[in-house]
């Protein structure tokens, strides 16, 4: 448990986009034969399970009571959009080649530059908005046949 306490968010990050992409990988292949809608509520369900088993074995005691109405309010509206996005992506992967669909996915993180400098204050640089033209030059330029 030490060495993930030392982690810093780069190494969190990384390990996010290799889970992201194992599951392009696995949901490809395991929405081949079933409705796309179908798939996605069976990953939901295992990481419904998954992400409440960490939660209860992490947990403070009283931590759940302690939770805001504003942050249940942000908290679900996340869970509504995130409900979304693997609907419309489960459905993609069905549609288009893993290879094609992810980077397209991936232009969110463009989009979350954007809607953080308008939402959130964070700072638009000229750093960003190359970095943020650049995934989208590199999500067209792989989606492009």
């Amino acid at each position: 448990m030490r060495d993930t306490v030392n982690m810093t968010w780069i190494h969190w990050s990384l390990l996010s986009a290799l889970a992201a992409a194992a599951t392009a990988i696995f949901g490809k292949i395991g929405v081949a034969h079933i409705d796309s809608n179908l798939a996605t509520a069976i990953r939901t369900t295992v990481i419904l399970t998954f992400t409440w088993g960490i939660a209860f074995a992490t947990r403070q005691p009283g931590a759940i009571s302690r939770i805001s109405p504003r942050t249940w309010l942000f908290l679900g509206l996340s869970g509504l959009a995130t409900g979304a996005s693997w609907l419309c992506y489960y459905r993609a992967l069905q549609m288009g080649p893993a290879s094609k669909v992810a980077p397209i996915d991936k232009l969110s993180v463009a989009l979350v530059i954007v809607l953080a400098a308008l939402f959130l204050g964070e700072p638009l640089t000229m750093k960003k908005c190359l970095g943020g033209l650049l995934i989208v030059a590199g999500a067209v330029t792989l989606a492009w046949d």
